[in-house]
């Protein structure tokens, strides 16, 4: 992961656009988990989601990261 990324000549921090990524991968986890009755067994649904975010965040960071 490189420290920014410049998006017609704007320099964006590559956090910042691995944030936006994870927020769409997490929003279709959610309806996957959703959809498959998992939340029912869940007693606070938004700890799940906040978890869910760095967890895929964290991934997202670790796979585009320099590679050694």
């Amino acid at each position: 992961m490189i420290g920014e990324i410049s998006i017609g000549g704007v320099y964006l921090p590559s956090i910042l656009l691995l944030a936006i990524a994870a927020v769409l991968l997490t929003g279709l986890a959610s309806r996957l988990l959703s959809f498959a009755g998992a939340y029912r067994v869940v007693t606070y649904r938004p700890l799940v989601d906040l978890a869910l975010f760095v967890l895929i965040l964290g991934l997202l960071a670790l796979l585009t990261g320099p590679s050694a």
